[in-house]
């Protein structure tokens, strides 16, 4: 691997996934840096900005998550498809990782993740094609608006797309008991809860 490519790295560190279809399981997450999203509500703003010296090569990332046990890499961020993923995407699945994209679906992704969850917001529009291709469709909600922003973005998924309707941590109180209607009303929806913070681990 050449050790001329390169990714601004938050933080690398491994716990077990906290949302969505693959909540509860192990996994090493390789947070990058940069953001032009700019959610309100954004619990890691700290990874909206770049500096150079977070920049780390491909094959020390390699190295690094090789000592993992589990065998799920979450590339998130920041919004990590930003950046041209194939080449860690590829090199993580030669060592036999299971890699695992979070993206808003706002820039193209590069590469050929095994699950891409699509958390599709409203300040930088998801690509239709993004949407297309994801294996989880997870909409924040932080106000009511967001219900039918959810519907919207359903129509664009294909046939064996998983649904999640996930509450705000801050909000989690208001917005629940609507949330509980809303899957009522749309049984193809289910529930994505924050446990790692609820357990209090990264």
């Amino acid at each position: 691997m050449s050790s001329i490519v390169s990714y601004p790295v938050m933080e690398t560190f491994a716990t077990l996934q906290g949302e969505g279809f693959h909540t509860g399981r192990a996994a090493w997450f390789i947070r990058l840096a940069g953001c032009d999203v700019g959610c309100v509500w954004c619990d890691v703003k700290d990874s909206w900005g770049v500096n150079p010296e977070q920049y780390r090569t491909l094959e020390d990332l390699i190295t690094e998550a090789e000592k993992h046990k589990g065998k799920i890499v979450v590339i998130t961020g920041g919004e990590p498809a930003m950046y041209d993923l194939d080449p860690l995407i590829s090199g993580l699945q030669q060592i036999g990782f299971n890699v695992h994209l979070e993206t808003s679906g706002a820039y193209p992704v590069n590469g050929n993740p095994d699950w891409i969850t699509v958390s599709p917001k409203k300040f930088v529009a998801p690509l239709k094609e993004n949407i297309a291709r994801a294996n989880e469709l997870k909409v924040i909600v932080f106000n009511d608006s967001d219900f039918q922003w959810a519907l919207t973005h359903h129509q664009y998924a294909n046939v064996n797309c998983k649904y999640f309707l996930q509450p705000e941590f801050g909000k989690f109180k208001a917005v629940m008991p609507k949330i509980l209607e809303f899957i009522a009303e749309n049984p193809s929806w289910q529930l994505s809860l924050q446990t790692h913070k609820f357990i209090g681990i990264p």
